[in-house]
């Protein structure tokens, strides 16, 4: 195959504001930080269900909690997870574990207990910074991992009063929960930590291109759960990338909506890291609610609203939406599923701003393709490759690039691609050759440059935003006593993109129902991997050598909607 590329032609499609390529600062995510505390200390960073912190104090309590970690014993390298909801716990931290020297573990809250004990298991974290919510969680598989500290917050902490005193009694009467926590050497308080006495930082020497920054758990192109190593250039790369993409957006004046989950990378760079380097205000919701966002874009004119289809669909379907103020909306950029044209046509046409679609994934911190905010955006295209961003459609038939509208596999490389899968040397030399990360996904490019995706990774399901793999759900269903066989697929459905069916062959003689089925997965797996519909069958379609036919499963529910 070639390595080079013989034509960039998207390059002809930039605006005059946008260059091909990009100067990216030899600095660490944490020294932008430092540098608005610096230089514009009073500038508000964030603001969380009314309470505000400034650049000054998020730079200062990063700074203290980086202290108690080195004094917990976190030496440069050692992996400190955050299993947090959007909160500003999740900004102190995520700063301060680099300040530390340490590389950030993003965990789902969501994690049942099986899940969590094998991202803390495979990346050797020493430290979890949790919410007392997920406390029990962590608590059962503490011993079973090498986590040796637990730190515990609560929302009530960063709320301001009367918010603060009221909250516990909702989260009760909401969750039925109010956790009791056992402090002790090995758990201790958030904020009592940020009490002490300030532990002086020890400086670390950190090389931006070879120090990783953060291990981000993906499926990746093969299905097995495994942590990508990101480091401080990666995501600084994509974060500037991002910046000067959208480039009517001006540096310290933006306004930005950050429902979308920090612990994964989407948000995490287009929300939080974007903010810190764009100097921009982050305007932090907990979980994404229809009601709190468009109270939100109306109190505090957002300007910019990163989100996947599903928030939009949200937002332009809301019975109350015409009684909200929406017009600072300026730029939305949406990702982690296909944007309907429908839908970006009727959230312009309400709130005025773009509404635009992109591609990425979690190897490429994560973004790659954009469509262009104030230009051509072809109908059904991810847009184009972001300065820097190399491009290659892999014919399937030649092994070389494919020439326009010959589908084939996307290659890519540029400065923001991962360095690899920890601990995974076989399965990253087989996504990474010749300088090029392969996707798995299938896809081709027009004459002009624009890139369209016709098929995703061979399994992967997009419900909501959030990428579920087949293969996990299935194993839970065989270690069921009665499933003989088990299939998961993705099915349409107009509200998530997508949502998760399975197929079910029972074992001879036994019996079980769809309830039950429903029972059993919801205590294996998270609420959004657990497939919505159950169908029992004799048996399964397969190929000649017993492989399922996973696409005719599909192909059979498409033509139901259809007909039905």
């Amino acid at each position: 195959m070639v390595t080079e590329l013989t034509a960039r032609p998207w390059l002809n499609q930039y605006p005059e504001e946008i260059p091909a390529s990009l100067e990216y600062p030899h600095q660490t995510l944490h020294s932008y930080l430092q540098e608005g505390a610096e230089e514009e200390p009073d500038k508000v960073l964030l603001h969380f269900l009314g309470k505000t912190m400034t650049f000054k104090q998020v730079y200062e309590e990063a700074k203290r909690f980086a202290g108690q970690l080195q004094q917990m014993g976190v030496h440069k390298g050692d992996r400190v997870a955050i299993m947090l909801a959007n909160t500003p716990q999740s900004v102190v931290s995520y700063y301060g574990i680099l300040m530390a020297g340490g590389v950030v573990v993003q965990t789902n809250p969501l994690y049942v207990e099986r899940e969590l004990e094998h991202q803390m298991v495979d990346s050797g974290a020493k430290v979890i910074i949790c919410l007392d919510l997920v406390y029990p969680k962590v608590k059962a598989v503490k011993e079973k991992t090498a986590l040796e500290h637990v730190i515990v917050t609560h929302i009530k902490d960063y709320l301001p009063f009367p918010k603060n005193m009221i909250y516990p009694f909702i989260q009760k009467k909401n969750t039925g929960m109010k956790v009791s926590v056992d402090y002790d050497a090995g758990t201790h308080s958030f904020t009592e930590l940020l009490k002490k006495k300030p532990a002086a930082v020890n400086p670390v020497e950190i090389d931006t291109e070879k120090d990783l920054a953060l291990l981000q758990y993906t499926g990746g192109t093969t299905g097995a759960a495994k942590g990508v190593m990101l480091t401080h250039r990666n995501l600084v790369a994509n974060t500037t990338q991002a910046i000067r993409w959208m480039y009517t957006m001006k540096h310290g004046e933006e306004v930005i909506l950050c429902a979308l989950p920090f612990f994964h990378v989407y948000g995490m760079t287009i929300g939080m890291n974007y903010a810190v380097l764009n100097r921009a205000k982050m305007v932090i919701l907990p979980k994404f609610d229809t009601k709190q966002t468009l109270q939100a874009i109306e109190k505090q004119k957002v300007t910019i609203f990163p989100g996947a289809p599903t928030m939009y669909i949200g937002v332009i379907n809301d019975p109350n939406v015409g009684k909200y103020d929406l017009s600072s909306i300026e730029a939305c950029i949406s990702g982690s599923a296909p944007l309907p044209v429908e839908v970006q046509q009727r959230f312009e046409h309400l709130t005025g701003g773009k509404l635009s679609e992109g591609f990425g994934l979690t190897e490429a911190s994560p973004v790659t393709h954009f469509n262009l905010m104030w230009g051509k955006r072809p109908t059904g295209s991810i847009g184009l490759p972001w300065p820097d961003t190399n491009v290659m459609i892999l014919s399937a038939e030649t092994g070389e690039e494919a020439p326009p509208h010959e589908v084939g596999e996307l290659l890519i490389s540029g400065p923001q691609v991962m360095q690899g899968y920890w601990n995974r040397p076989e399965e990253t030399a087989a996504a990474m050759q010749n300088g090029w990360l392969y996707t798995g996904d299938m896809g081709y490019m027009d004459e002009e440059g624009f890139f369209y995706i016709v098929d995703r990774k061979k399994d992967m399901i997009i419900a909501g935003g959030f990428n579920i793999y087949p293969r996990e759900i299935e194993e839970i269903l065989y270690e069921h006593e009665a499933v003989k066989e088990a299939v998961a697929v993705g099915i349409p459905d107009p509200y998530r993109g997508e949502t998760v069916k399975a197929f079910v062959v029972l074992k001879d003689g036994k019996q079980v129902t769809e309830k039950e089925l429903d029972t059993y997965c919801r205590s294996q797996l998270s609420s959004y991997k657990i497939p919505r519909m159950y169908e029992f069958r004799d048996e399964l379609p397969k190929t000649m050598v017993g492989k399922v036919l996973r696409r005719a499963l599909q192909e059979e529910e498409k033509e139901r909607q259809k007909s039905g």
